[in-house]
């Protein structure tokens, strides 16, 4: 029985009663609805896969795509003269401050003797390698790419907290050699700004755009690389959006999602760039739970559906920092108790994505909700070519963008009452 079929019959059915208004479903879909779908390159692919294939096995190729996205490794390596604020770039990128457990060892002399890393606090598959200094006697500038093991990164972030100087611009030009990406930054650029801003000309304007252009003059001999000025306490002002826009430009697809997510909270920008990347994570789901139907296994299908949709759920929660550790460190930056924070998740996940939460998001929808869903999705999702167990992708689409939508909800209240709540970057 196709899905279509499927429909026709459960309307005369009176065991779906869970009301929600079509406005209601279109709310919680936003721009991850069928817009979003057509909007997006990489799902669009998917579709097309499954239009041209039977659809076992574009579903099996879909839920290897998901099973990538999920597992995928981000190496980074931060490199950059003594004293140049490595390790606090280190900590601040993975949303720690110098004194937090587990942070990097931060000093005004080389603390790093040997390439170091160190795990993102809630995605282990992202790694920040904290490099030793090139330059230094045991990491002499001919042999520092191999002595620190070049392959294993996916790209470099070179920093100065003054001039670049030759060993910067010579590693830049062996990273360029090996076809690897690398980017220049510009850090404590809040020094900066402290030690001029009692001049009676000051102008911040005028000095930032000093320092970038005397960067610029210095790196001429690299070609036309770009700066970014960056202070590891303030992530959000000067460049470092700036430098995310350019990261999710030029890492390939996997890279640069693995990178979104695993950025601290410290925006609502930052909010809404993991909302679109989890977006993609949920077309993928959606189609991939679609495999179970295929080929039915007796008391699986359920089990696993479920199971999906805890494991994504548990990994938005994570991203947007609504686990109490990352409350805690929250609350710590902005010196508030980490209750006051938890207080404003006050969604069905205000216990953390337990199964009582995930039971009552599971709630059978209604046959109107079915059919709004059909509607919304025929454009694009090929739903006909379906059978009718696989009825589970529209409806597990709308049920993970619904739980997406509460916990996006409770991240901006978080950030409200941090005193985090930046006007989003266009």
């Amino acid at each position: 029985m196709l899905v279509d079929e499927f429909l026709t019959r459960a309307t005369m059915s009176d065991g779906l009663n869970v009301k929600e208004s079509e406005n209601e479903i279109l709310d919680f879909y936003g721009d991850g609805g069928a817009k979003g779908l057509s909007d997006d390159k990489e799902t669009k692919k998917f579709i097309k896969e499954f239009k041209k294939s039977s659809s076992d096995a574009a579903v099996k190729k879909i839920k290897e795509n998901f099973e990538t996205l999920d597992h995928v490794t981000l190496n980074i390596g931060v490199t950059g003269n003594t004293g140049a604020g490595k390790s606090s770039f280190v900590n601040a990128i993975r949303g720690l401050s110098n004194d937090d457990e587990g942070a990097a060892e931060t000093g005004v002399t080389e603390t790093t003797m040997e390439p170091t890393p160190f795990l993102h606090p809630t995605m282990p598959n992202v790694t920040i390698w904290d490099l030793p200094g090139i330059g230094t006697p045991k990491f002499k500038a001919k042999t520092y790419l191999s002595d620190v093991h070049f392959e294993r990164y996916d790209f470099f972030i070179i920093l100065t907290s003054e001039r670049f100087k030759e060993n910067d611009i010579s590693l830049a030009k062996a990273i360029k050699k090996k076809k690897r990406l690398f980017y220049f930054i510009r850090s404590k650029i809040d020094n900066d700004i402290n030690a001029e801003k009692n001049r009676r000309d000051y102008n911040e304007e005028r000095m930032l755009s000093k320092i970038r252009e005397d960067c610029k003059k210095n790196l001429n001999s690299v070609g036309n690389p770009k700066v970014f000025m960056i202070s590891s306490f303030n992530l959000n002002d000067y460049d470092f959006n700036n430098l995310i826009d350019t990261l999710e430009r030029e890492l390939p697809e996997t890279k640069k999602h693995a990178l979104v997510l695993s950025l601290p909270v410290y925006s609502l920008d930052v909010l809404q760039r993991k909302k679109s990347h989890l977006q993609k994570m949920i077309w993928l789901t959606a189609f991939g739970s679609g495999a179970i139907a295929v080929v039915p296994v007796p008391g699986l299908t359920l089990a696993c559906d479920y199971g999906i949709i805890m494991s994504f759920l548990e990994s938005v929660f994570r991203s947007f920092g609504l686990e109490d550790s990352s409350l805690q460190r929250l609350a710590t930056r902005v010196q508030l108790n980490m209750m006051d924070l938890k207080a404003e998740i006050k969604s069905r996940f205000n216990d953390g994505v337990t199964h009582a939460a995930v039971r009552s998001l599971l709630a059978t929808p209604s046959m109107a909700t079915i059919m709004t869903l059909k509607g919304l999705m025929s454009g694009t999702v090929p739903l006909g070519q379906l059978p009718a167990g696989a009825m589970s992708v529209p409806i597990m689409h709308y049920l993970l963008n619904k739980g997406l939508k509460e916990m996006e909800n409770d991240g901006k209240s978080v950030l409200e009452k941090a005193q985090l709540h930046y006007v989003e970057i266009p």
